[in-house]
């Protein structure tokens, strides 16, 4: 077993010291004992971990989600791993559904600028003017009895109504 010092970790891990002492302080990591007068010394091993963890990271794991993965590492670790990766892809769908709306809304707003009389008021900027005085809420969007079916409607009559992103709850 080979003894590194933080800094060859932090070379051989492709991360910055300052990651490793974050690291550290999260317990996503152990920090040895420091000798007298001296530097700590890590193990190789240290620097497979911080791997994992970022390659959890770069999956969308948050580093919570990541010591809760560290810890399973020993015990029973596939069925529990599966079930927070279904999570993890059940947020990211729902994020890309919010995404998506929000595109088609922007590419609609885009559509009616190319469409409008060079004298008219730009359509964007009439939906972000919008505010509560005037009956819409701090989102743009108008309130109504259906909350599933907020729409933006422009003040002005030329400009089409754009669907905003909703919250869908993912079952799993």
């Amino acid at each position: 077993m080979s003894i590194l010092t933080i800094g060859r970790v932090a070379a051989a891990a492709g991360v910055n010291v300052e990651t490793i002492r974050y690291y550290q302080r999260r317990g996503l990591l152990k920090e040895p004992a420091k000798p007298l007068g001296g530097y700590r010394n890590y193990p190789t091993e240290m620097v497979k971990r911080i791997r994992f963890i970022k390659r959890a990271q770069a999956l969308g794991f948050t580093l919570e989600d990541v010591g809760g993965l560290l810890q399973l590492n020993n015990t029973d670790p596939c069925a529990k791993t599966r079930d927070l990766a279904a999570q993890k892809m059940a947020s990211i769908e729902q994020k890309l559904f919010q995404l998506q709306t929000i595109r088609n809304a922007l590419a609609k707003l885009v559509h009616q600028c190319d469409k409008r009389l060079k004298s008219s008021p730009c359509p964007i900027i009439q939906i972000l003017e919008l505010d509560a005085d005037s009956g819409w809420a701090a989102n743009g969007s108008k309130k109504r009895q259906n909350p599933k079916q907020q729409t933006v409607l422009a003040a002005s009559p030329g400009i089409a109504s754009l669907r905003l992103p909703q919250k869908r709850k993912i079952s799993g």
